[in-house]
């Protein structure tokens, strides 16, 4: 069965045409539990969000802040599982339609394999992966099962990423390219800055991808500024901290419906 990479390049266009951004929102699978995992994402979804990351919850998240670590520890002392998280993106995708992607760290895909993974997630619906720690000179195993599987790879740059370097990984890569706002971890900041700027600037001038910055966007000002120069706006951590801060499950699945309609609003403001 073949994955959604076409769907996710869809999306990305559709918003293109609607002369905005796309939204673009992460939660990790099995957060709070996987049934509420899967109902948070049809929330953020049902708000306004485009695209939607699922991540998978790791022991040792590089790239990740003390929000997500927070939720990502919840989830494995739940028990979470991979077959949970191909869980989460079918019945996501089932039921909103979206295209789903996952976001993990390269060491389960590895111990896991990379065939069956691929195959696993193509078969559940999900559109790809985006891979931040998989250096691009050892990623073509990966790549020649995501495009025998129609999965998209989805590569991270970084402000001090050189120019030459931009052009090997977006060469690499598919779907969009994830350019992160800034040096550090994921997690809701005052300002996303000029860097983000930058980089998409010169990220664009090696590619034709869209190009979806991520780190440090959490309300709808600072939505519709990185909308005005990037093709898609990450939000990750003010998702997460609306669920952990909510009294209760009802609770948190209302809060991060209204965030992203929030943000959806502001991705509209560019």
């Amino acid at each position: 069965m073949s994955g959604n990479v076409e769907l996710l390049s869809s999306a990305l266009a559709q918003a293109k045409t609607e002369n905005r951004a796309a939204l673009i929102a992460y939660l990790p699978a099995g957060f709070p539990t996987v049934d509420g995992g899967i109902e948070a994402v049809k929330a953020v979804v049902a708000g306004g969000a485009d695209i939607v990351e699922v991540g998978l919850p790791h022991s040792d998240p590089v790239l990740d802040g003390p929000v997500i670590q927070t939720a990502d520890d919840i989830a494995l002392r739940g028990g979470v599982k991979i077959a949970d998280v191909m869980r989460t993106v079918r019945e996501a995708h089932e039921a909103t339609g979206v295209p789903i992607l996952v976001m993990t760290y390269w060491n389960p895909i590895d111990r896991y394999g990379v065939e069956r993974f691929t195959a696993e997630l193509a078969e559940a619906g999900g559109a790809g992966c985006i891979l931040p720690d998989l250096p691009v000179q050892e990623s073509e195993l990966w790549r020649e099962h995501a495009d025998k599987h129609g999965l998209a790879t989805v590569f991270v740059v970084a402000p001090s990423s050189k120019d030459e370097r931009l052009a090997t990984i977006t060469a690499a890569g598919s779907g969009f390219v994830y350019a992160a706002s800034l040096m550090g971890v994921t997690g809701t900041r005052a300002s996303v800055g000029e860097q983000a700027q930058d980089l998409v600037l010169r990220t664009r001038a090696t590619t034709e991808l869209p190009v979806c910055v991520g780190l440090g966007v959490s309300n709808a000002g600072q939505a519709a500024e990185v909308a005005g120069f990037a093709d898609g706006v990450i939000v990750g951590s003010a998702f997460v901290k609306a669920i952990l801060d909510a009294p209760d499950e009802a609770a948190g699945l209302a809060a991060v419906r209204s965030l992203a309609g929030e943000l959806a609003e502001g991705v509209r403001k560019r």
